[in-house]
């Protein structure tokens, strides 16, 4: 954990919760053991999507759907939302989900790899919400650079590992060294990077807030 487990149990505790059918679709990812955004992050977001209003969505990693159904649940604004998502177990998944929320029209899933989904959109986003594979997002980087409006954000969560970003890769388990490697040169990639201004924030697990100049 990034912050102290009962500071975030506290300000969790202030959350005002989500519609019902989030709140379903989050009971049944915990039972399932999928991974969801956590509730810091889902505030988070909605507090994001209050400001920007942004039209044009993409999310790298959709899971279930849940996130997804979130952003198209809490912007206040018309919005377009193209996800992608590779694991074939989870698609389907999604899929009903979004029939579920009746969020079929406004969300897109793209299905395959998104290092080969990717360089197949043409069309800039305003908002890019980052939640794949961590060991990929330096791979992804370039063409979510190239979809990316003047302007527009990119939001990458989970990038602080629960805290093992900052330790030696030799402290870090043997499994997961190369995604603390690739996960150390996103964030120094990010936060370097000519086109970007960027802030990392531990919410959650971590999250990077990047505006592309």
């Amino acid at each position: 954990m990034v912050v102290e487990e009962r500071l975030v149990t506290y300000i969790n505790s202030l959350e005002t919760g989500n519609t019902e059918i989030l709140d379903e679709i989050e009971r049944e990812a915990l039972r399932s053991d999928v991974p969801i955004i956590r509730k810091e992050m889902q505030t988070f977001l909605k507090v994001f999507l209050a400001m920007k209003r942004p039209a044009r969505i993409l999310e790298v990693g959709t899971a279930v759907g849940f996130s997804a159904i979130l952003m198209a649940e809490y912007n206040p604004g018309a919005c377009e939302i193209i996800t992608i998502e590779n694991y074939e177990k989870r698609i389907p998944i999604a899929r009903e989900n979004f029939k579920r929320a009746g969020k079929e029209s406004v969300i897109t899933l793209l299905t395959g790899d998104a290092k080969e989904v990717l360089p197949t959109i043409e069309e800039p986003f305003d908002f890019i919400f980052m939640d794949a594979a961590k060991g990929q997002y330096i791979h992804f980087l370039p063409e979510v650079l190239r979809l990316l409006k003047s302007g527009g954000t990119l939001i990458s969560d989970n990038v602080l590992q629960d805290g093992d970003i900052i330790q030696s890769r030799f402290a870090v388990t043997r499994r997961n060294r190369t995604i603390h490697k690739r996960m150390r040169e996103y964030l120094y990639t990010l936060t370097h990077h000519e086109e970007l201004t960027t802030a990392v924030l531990p919410i959650g697990d971590g999250i990077t807030v990047s505006v592309k100049k």
